[in-house]
């Protein structure tokens, strides 16, 4: 079972949230909604846990391929339901950018095994209605 502690910590809606290992998130709203940009807006970080969980998903595919991956970073885009409680998340798309000596196929492959099959981030946010799509660009600088 995995336990996280959420506690409030500044103003009225600022919360840290501590996971059984010690590591801390700082979570708030926007300052429109009462808050004062202490943290992380609760659905951004469903954002940042999709390119966490496809990231691991991913390096770890291209190392059992024995692909050097040099660089990994994401660019996340998300659109939610507009005018509606709760507010879902509604479309996402991402650009996986990768650098390093990487098959242009095993990038794409170990991409699509992530978002189709492992990242179980993916998987909860599609089965929520939300429509994932993505792009993978391989680099040789940043």
């Amino acid at each position: 079972m995995i336990k996280i502690e959420v506690e409030r910590t500044n103003g009225d809606f600022g919360f840290e949230a501590r996971d059984a290992n010690g590591h801390v998130v700082k979570l708030d709203t926007s300052p429109e909604t009462g808050g004062t940009n202490y943290g992380v807006r609760p659905m951004q970080m469903l954002l940042m846990g999709l390119g966490g969980c496809s990231g691991i998903d991913i390096v770890s595919i291209l190392k059992k391929q024995r692909q050097k991956v040099e660089g990994f970073r994401m660019h996340i885009n998300g659109e939610r339901e507009a005018g509606n409680d709760p507010s879902l998340w509604k479309n996402i798309s991402i650009v996986f950018e990768l650098k390093g000596n990487i098959d242009p196929e095993k990038a794409k492959k170990a991409c699509e095994l992530s978002m189709e099959k492992y990242c179980s981030v993916a998987a909860t946010l599609r089965k929520a209605g939300c429509h994932i799509s993505w792009v993978v660009k391989l680099t040789s600088e940043w």
